[in-house]
């Protein structure tokens, strides 16, 4: 529960960066909640708290977000 909501509050902060370092920085951080979110995403699945449908669903979610966070890095970086 809180890698998961991290991402959402660091990408937040991430839009009242003071800079474009920051901004990177921001999102760098949300990246990896991101992936820790997969992480536990995978224990809950294996250990049967969530069902393998559930995993299917919040995995591919989840996957898309660190996505989307990666290709603005990415892009943000090539601007910079």
């Amino acid at each position: 529960m809180r890698s998961g909501t991290s991402i959402g509050a660091n990408v937040r902060e991430s839009q009242n960066a003071e800079s474009k370092a920051d901004f990177i920085h921001k999102l760098a951080i949300a990246q990896k909640e991101a992936d820790e979110t997969l992480f536990w995403l995978e224990l809950l699945k294996e250990t049967d708290y969530i069902t393998a449908e559930e995993f299917r669903s919040l995995e591919s979610d989840a996957s898309e977000l660190l996505k989307l966070i990666r290709s603005i890095i990415l892009t943000t970086k090539k601007n910079k």
